[in-house]
């Protein structure tokens, strides 16, 4: 009886070691779930494109491979805001781990329809004052993000090189865009400090463009724009009218050089992004968490010069900002 029991008792343990064994295996075999990652962008232009790539670089630097061991449903509301809500709408139904806003309206509708899992910001000049977050330092929330706020002392020190006769500057920006205003506002002090007479139009949208545009030509020596996703969607359109009038456009946005813009100090777009993809990367990792996560700025720009510009329209670069562009920015002839 003895004997019965014991082999018994033998097979009871085999029969547990097999499927322990067994389980094991099956988990290892078993693939992990791929993390679904949303990426919502306001609507398509150059400095907006050039963001979004750089998120997905910054993704594959910590590892993830979109179609390998990433899912990224990517969603461009082409500048409608129903779209902007649909889209928040349809990461939150599919659950997606974490999403990510490029520019503030696309962070808006994201921060507005999902509160539970993180929400990244791509690139928004002041997430705080657009309301996005309690404090830059210490968000507090489920959002988090990177900040593409410009030098703007950088910026108008650059004008002025440019300009030394300048009597009147004018500033251009869509009055819908909460990135665009709180810039226009601290560019106003900004101004005030350094005795700049700035003269201030503003848009509601691309329709108003030309009548704007060609209306602050007739007044101003010169016309800053702001991070403005509305102008730089129709940066063709300010640029043709200056042009007609010889007065020079300095944005503040790398991108918007290359599109006509005489020259900036500006935050590199592609970094911005790579920024992004990044911090992604380590929320997803769990490493790092969007509550105690500080908003990440770029404090300083890299100069661009668009020479061809300037010869067009009759502007000399200085010397010494040329040397630079060569050296350590970027010089496009």
């Amino acid at each position: 009886m003895k004997k019965k029991y014991l082999i018994s008792g033998v097979i009871v343990i085999l029969v547990a070691v097999l499927g322990f064994a067994f389980f094991q295996s099956s988990q290892k075999q078993k693939p992990q779930a791929k993390p679904t990652v949303g990426i919502l962008q306001l609507m398509s232009h150059p400095a907006l494109d050039t963001i979004h790539k750089g998120i997905i670089h910054g993704l594959e630097e910590e590892g993830y491979k979109p179609g390998k061991n990433i899912k990224i449903d990517f969603q461009n509301a082409q500048n409608d805001q129903s779209n902007l809500k649909t889209m928040s709408t349809k990461f939150a139904n599919e659950d997606a781990d974490l999403s990510i806003g490029i520019a503030t309206p696309s962070a808006q509708a994201l921060a507005n329809t999902i509160t539970k899992k993180p929400v990244i910001l791509g690139a928004i000049t002041d997430p705080k004052g657009a309301g996005l977050v309690k404090n830059n330092n210490k968000p507090g929330g489920n959002i988090t993000g990177v900040s593409d706020q410009a030098p703007l002392k950088e910026q108008l020190n650059l004008i002025k090189q440019f300009m030394p006769k300048m009597k009147t500057l004018g500033i251009i920006y869509t009055s819908s865009d909460d990135s665009a205003v709180a810039q226009y506002k601290m560019f106003v002090k900004l101004c005030k400090q350094e005795n700049v007479r700035l003269k201030a139009y503003s848009i509601a949208n691309t329709n108003d463009l030309t009548q704007v545009a060609e209306q602050a030509v007739r007044s101003v020596d010169a016309i800053y724009v702001p991070t403005d996703n509305t102008i730089a969607g129709a940066m063709q359109t300010l640029v043709g009218a200056a042009n007609n009038a010889k007065v020079p456009v300095f944005p503040a946005v790398d991108t918007m050089v290359k599109q006509g813009g005489v020259a900036t100090y500006g935050i590199d777009q592609y970094q911005l992004g790579v920024a992004t993809g990044k911090m992604s990367a380590q929320i997803l990792k769990g490493k790092k968490k969007p509550s105690s996560t500080p908003i990440k700025f770029f404090r300083h720009g890299k100069l661009i010069i668009n020479e061809k510009q300037a010869d067009k329209l009759g502007i000399k670069v200085p010397t010494n900002l040329l040397k630079e562009a060569r050296q350590k920015g970027e010089l496009i002839k």
